[in-house]
């Protein structure tokens, strides 16, 4: 199988398929990248833990802190604890919560960061710009002095 083929499935099987965690499977946080595709998640009990990616997922998925996902745990790791099996984008999120899958725990987090961007008073301001000041007296010189040129034509 190509690479082009490889990630157009796994793309489709990430995007499409709805799936509910069974046994030992359990819904997770990504709290942050460790790199050397190692992610640290948080389980609903807040328990934190390292997790692995999977090959398949490596160079077609990408994920990042806060996103949610799926990770069953494995036993022959000593700080490893779980493997990624499933990454959790909002449609599922959706699906988990009519399924009354979704842990409780997560749902008020998700609740409190909902309220969170709806306030307008909070703006995001993005610091790596910069801020011009809106100067109308020099764009309005530019266009009296572009009408006096005209007019002495």
């Amino acid at each position: 199988m190509s690479k082009t083929t490889k990630k157009k499935h796994v793309s489709r099987e990430v995007l499409e398929d709805f799936f509910v965690p069974e046994g030992d499977e359990q819904i997770a946080r990504v709290v942050c990248g460790r790199g050397n595709n190692l992610h640290e998640v948080e389980n609903a009990r807040g328990e934190k833990f390292l997790c692995s990616m999977p090959s398949k997922f490596r160079r077609s998925v990408w994920i990042k802190r806060g996103d949610f996902v799926i990770v069953e745990p494995i036993e022959e790791g000593n700080k490893v604890k779980a493997e990624i099996i499933h990454i959790l984008y909002p449609k599922q999120i959706r699906y988990l919560k009519n399924e009354k899958a979704w842990p409780a725990e997560f749902q008020s987090q998700d609740e409190i960061e909902k309220k969170e961007t709806r306030d307008d008073g909070k703006l995001f301001v993005n610091p790596n710009r910069q801020h011009l000041l809106d100067d109308t007296s020099s764009s309005s010189s530019y266009s009296s002095s572009h009408s006096d040129d005209e007019s002495k034509d």
